[in-house]
């Protein structure tokens, strides 16, 4: 049965956001097995701009490029992030900078750009380097869950880049729990902390690694160190503005989130490519191979195949599927009336298997990328898994450089396969990851 979010106003040629009555809990399960289809039927049914049930909300989903760049560039400052995202992921990253606004987020930003500057950037690869080398050396070869090495690898290079920390097993177990029950929380059905549930395990976590940060701070706002950590505990602004130790660690869990969640699920999804079509990863490591052990900053750009691959991998899977802003004021999406206080979602997903932007979107294609074809330039949102506006990815070179110094150790090192029938099954009720953590057959090259 059809319902509207709201009427229109009678003085407008604005349509109501129209959707199905059906019961929110049904949606967000059939949305979770098959976000596509879930989509294509959306679509099919009631246009591009509708909204579902979800989470006790009646949530705008608005598809296509047009729309999200209505939404992320946000001209009329007509949406806001931080009331959007706090329904999902509020206490569990509270005040994180993805989750300010307006002249407070630029106060915010200016402060922790001053951490991914090109000359720190080059510092984070000199550090990560010898240690991802390292590490790299060390993987297991024969039956490999890539997932876990994977996931393992960047929390390592997050503690010790962004932290200055090497931790003993136990300690980074425990963290990496911690930030993996934050994540799934966000999404849980039941949004009440009931113990042994998701949402009562992220506020457990959060607990917990507030706990752990704050401990280290009066260290690190007594020494001057490279890592980010240290940065923000002495980063100032032109009007000698400072973080407080609050600030400091609201930004340091949410930028060790991002940058741990979001490498390890794009490396993933490269690794499975790659393993599947064997020539692209053939591709790759020859490229790699002929730059050499040591990769300096300048020789990022070289790994042209390692960026074919890794820009199809974030359209075919972005690793944020959604990105959910709050009307701030009564306003209109293509034409369709969204009311104040309504949350609409532009969703990354999706969008990028749009065929009027995409030539044969569901096939692994990087020659799409290259400046012969261009198809991301078709439109400046048709491919956004960084987001856009004064939101976007304040991390995405340093998640760029982190995952091609890494994927540029591995190809040197390994090979891997998985057999020909073999589709990664994936697990949507959060973050997009792969159910059975991607097993492959890992070889000594």
């Amino acid at each position: 049965m059809t319902a509207i979010l709201a009427p229109a106003p009678p003085d407008s040629d604005l349509k109501p956001v129209a959707g199905s009555t059906t019961n929110g809990v049904i949606q967000i399960l059939r949305m979770r097995r098959d976000p596509f289809a879930f989509s294509a039927a959306q679509q099919s049914e009631f246009g591009n701009i509708s909204f579902i049930n979800a989470f006790g909300q009646r949530i705008v989903t608005c598809r296509g490029p047009v729309a999200a760049d209505q939404i992320l560039m946000n001209k009329q400052k007509a949406f806001a992030n931080g009331p959007a995202w706090s329904f999902f992921i509020g206490p569990f990253f509270n005040r994180g900078v993805m989750l300010l606004d307006f002249d407070e987020h630029r106060h915010h930003r200016l402060i922790l750009q001053q951490a991914f500057t090109p000359p720190v950037l080059k510092g984070y690869i000199q550090a990560m380097q010898p240690m991802i080398a390292e590490r790299i050396k060390q993987f297991p070869v024969g039956d490999v869950l890539l997932f876990n090495e994977f996931k393992a690898l960047t929390l390592d290079v997050a503690l010790e880049v962004f932290m200055g920390l090497e931790l003993p097993q136990d300690v980074a177990d425990k963290i990496n729990k911690a930030f993996i029950e934050t994540v799934r929380a966000s999404t849980s059905i039941v949004r009440r902390p009931v113990p042994g549930g998701r949402w009562w395990k992220g506020l457990r976590s959060r607990k917990i690694l507030e706990e752990f940060m704050m401990s280290h701070i009066p260290a690190k706002r007594a020494t001057q160190t490279p890592d980010l950590f240290s940065v923000l505990c002495h980063a100032e602004s032109e009007e000698g503005h400072r973080f407080t130790d609050e600030d400091v660690v609201n930004h340091m869990i949410f930028v060790l989130m991002a940058a741990h969640d979001t490498s390890t699920m794009t490396m993933t999804q490269m690794a499975y490519h790659m393993a599947k079509s064997p020539q692209w990863q053939q591709r790759a490591r020859t490229q790699s191979l002929e730059l050499g052990p040591e990769l300096a900053y300048d020789d990022l750009a070289a790994l042209t195949d390692i960026d074919l691959i890794m820009k199809e991998s974030l359209r075919m899977c972005a690793p944020v599927p959604g990105q959910p802003r709050m009307a701030v004021k009564d306003t209109e999406v293509m034409g369709h009336f969204i009311p104040k206080g309504a949350i609409v979602s532009v969703p990354g997903l999706t969008n990028h298997y749009d065929p009027e932007y995409w030539k044969e979107p569901f096939t692994f294609d990087p020659e799409r990328f290259t400046s012969e074809r261009a198809e991301d330039k078709s439109h400046r949102m048709a491919w956004h898994p960084f987001g856009g506006g004064v939101h976007k990815c304040i991390g995405l070179y340093f998640g760029q450089l982190e995952i091609k110094t890494i994927m540029h150790h591995l190809l040197r090192g390994f090979e891997w396969s998985v057999p020909d029938d073999y589709t990664m099954p994936m697990d949507y009720s959060a973050l997009p990851v792969p159910k059975d953590k991607l097993p492959v057959t890992m070889r000594r090259v």
